[in-house]
């Protein structure tokens, strides 16, 4: 097998392939353990010109445009191979490729650090806002409600659901090209109401921590919850995008209830999806992102919550007690640090077990599970993916009285505002559980 060239192009490039692509690669030898020898050359040539992966080519530093030009240099041999979309931010490609053409890409391009794989990303999914002290917070006799504060909602889209009615400011679509707000697998719906949900339909009974906060929805998962690297790439880069051509409607919060399982590379800063948050965040956009629900297990948190910057949500459960902290415990399905680079983690828990929120109608998940539906508009919940934009939602408050503040700020404050457990564990518990009174400064 090793006499193979792909095999040989694997082995002689293995510092610029992730581990993911150079297994995608491998197993396109699959067909050879059923296939005469005399017609393996024969078979390789046509795999090599034909079979097409999606693929993210990431550049050295300051190297974007001359490392595009590399490629479409390569690329015009190659009637298969296209690049999709530019991301120079953080001076990558996606593109499609065919092994033949990612051999010559490798042998002709001196710019080019590394290959991914265009990996496959997941919605992170498995009496809230009281349990997290959220509500009635009052600072210089102003209610906080997130008012004058946005979210963008980084998911499966948002249904017009009447408990964000006339706060859904933006959408953007980038699995369908949809213009409309919608909602096909139900994820997002639930998430945004999590963050901002009015509770209109429940006269008040089921709220956001922020329910006056608009919500820009972004959808980069579809109906089944599933997207990609680049899908994901682009949704970011939209709303640092959008803060640039907006700055008085700007984007101050990202809820991102979604992630896929680390990849070992050098250290997590060359992971593109850490990149692209670490962009937005230097942008001046709080992010928040889920741990992921690979727990009880140490060492699960899923990118892009191995970023060292932004704010990585774990679930805790609250045993449907708000009135006391003593039975509450961290949710057995919540990711456990450290990360796989060794750094402590998550930053912070906050309510993720049967959590009720806003139902999408016909969605995916809506007729998958229908025993969880509340009445007609709610829908129950676990996971990760629920903590997180609480968090998002608390955070808002945190802008909206504090507007001038920075990332870093608002994760020290909502840090430092949490309560903690006697020795307990920071690669299970972070900082604790979170806290929306002690959190928003006086």
């Amino acid at each position: 097998m090793f006499g193979y060239s792909m095999v040989q192009m694997v082995r002689a490039n293995a510092g610029k392939l992730d581990k993911p692509l150079r297994g995608r690669i491998l197993n396109l030898y699959k067909p050879f353990n059923s296939t005469p020898c005399f017609f393996h050359k024969a078979l390789e040539g046509w795999i090599k010109r034909r079979k097409k992966m999606s693929v993210v080519v990431q550049f050295e530093k300051g190297c974007h445009e001359a490392g595009c030009q590399e490629v479409y240099s390569v690329f015009n041999k190659y009637s298969k191979c296209k690049v999709r979309k530019e991301f120079s931010r953080i001076a990558c490609v996606s593109a499609d490729i065919t092994p033949a053409g990612l051999e010559d890409l490798l042998m002709c391009c001196t710019k080019i650090r590394k290959v991914y794989l265009n990996r496959e990303v997941q919605a992170l999914l498995d009496t809230a806002v009281s349990s997290a002290n959220a509500k009635n917070i009052v600072r210089n006799n102003i209610a906080l409600t997130g008012k004058g504060i946005k979210i963008a909602i980084i998911d499966t889209g948002i249904y017009p659901h009447k408990d964000l009615s006339g706060r859904i400011s933006d959408f953007v679509d980038f699995i369908n090209g949809r213009s409309e707000p919608y909602d096909d697998n139900g994820h997002g719906t639930h998430c945004a109401g999590d963050a901002a949900g009015n509770g209109a339909a429940s006269s008040g009974l089921y709220m956001g921590p922020a329910p006056e906060a608009k919500v820009a929805g972004v959808k980069v998962l579809n109906k089944m919850g599933s997207g990609s690297l680049e899908t994901i790439l682009q949704g970011v880069e939209w709303c640092i995008k959008y803060n640039e051509n907006s700055p008085s409607e700007k984007i101050d919060i990202i809820s991102m209830s979604l992630g896929s399982a680390a990849q070992p590379f050098e250290n997590e800063n060359e992971d593109p999806m850490v990149k692209i948050v670490e962009e937005a965040w230097a942008s001046g956009i709080v992010v928040c992102v889920a741990a992921g629900n690979e727990g009880p297990e140490n060492s699960t948190i899923a990118s892009p919550g191995i970023s060292d910057l932004v704010i990585t949500v774990g679930a805790l459960d609250d045993k449907d007690t708000a009135e006391t902290r003593m039975d509450d415990e961290v949710a057995s399905f919540s990711s456990r640090g450290p990360t796989i680079y060794g750094k402590e983690k998550p930053d912070i828990l906050a309510p993720g077990v049967n959590i009720i929120s806003l139902r999408s109608p016909n969605s995916y998940i809506d007729k998958l599970q229908k025993s969880s539906r509340i009445g007609s508009d709610y829908f129950v919940m676990s996971g990760t993916s629920m903590a997180t934009p609480i968090c998002a939602g608390i955070a808002a408050l945190i802008k909206q009285h504090s507007p001038d503040a920075t990332p870093q700020q608002i994760k020290d404050w909502l840090k430092n505002g949490a309560d903690h457990w006697t020795d307990e564990d920071p690669n299970v518990y972070g900082a604790g559980y979170i806290n929306g009174e002690k959190s928003v400064p006086e």
